[in-house]
């Protein structure tokens, strides 16, 4: 595996998710499309704590704790328990891009991981410490999809009552 080309693609989505989000108000950032959706802000802050709590904690745990069990995480029930969306958008941010450099840094100075060990959590179904890792870069293009969707649905809702169909399908 090229894990450069993982840890590569994780620096270069920080700043296109920033892009995504830079412009946007404070209504927009808190907009939902529906009441089950989540809105900008939420979905930045779900980045924070995944970015802190999921991804580099399994990946170390695989590498450095085997037989451990990962601490819980709720990222469905975080939403709402740890009030997303009364946070500061721009200290989220902050933090954010201030974890990301932080696991980009860990992620490099790694001293040969091994990343076809497999993680002894039962509920994970015996992932790869490389799994771990292809899914951390995966996570910030499936973020990106949905902050391009909150983008065109807010278009959208903005523009009513005309409609943004010529564009093509969505």
């Amino acid at each position: 595996m090229n894990t450069d080309y993982y840890i590569n693609r994780m620096e270069l989505s920080a700043p296109l998710i920033v892009a995504m989000i830079q412009d946007m108000s404070a209504e927009q950032l808190r907009w939902r499309p529906g009441p089950d959706a989540w809105s900008a802000l939420e979905v930045l802050c779900h980045l924070y704590d995944e970015e802190c709590e999921d991804f580099r904690v399994r990946i170390d745990y695989t590498l450095n704790h085997p037989g451990e069990a990962f601490p819980p995480i709720d990222p469905l029930g975080w939403v709402t328990a740890r009030h997303y969306q009364d946070r500061n958008p721009e200290e989220v941010l902050e933090a954010w891009l201030t974890e990301r450099r932080q696991s980009i840094e860990w992620l490099r100075n790694l001293n040969t991981p091994d990343w076809g060990l497999r993680c002894s959590d039962p509920h994970l179904h015996d992932l790869r410490t490389g799994d771990f890792l292809t899914a951390w870069a995966g996570h910030d293009l499936l973020h990106l999809r949905q902050l391009a969707e909150l983008q065109w649905a807010y278009q959208a809702y903005q523009a009513a009552p005309y409609f943004p169909d010529y564009a093509g399908d969505w």
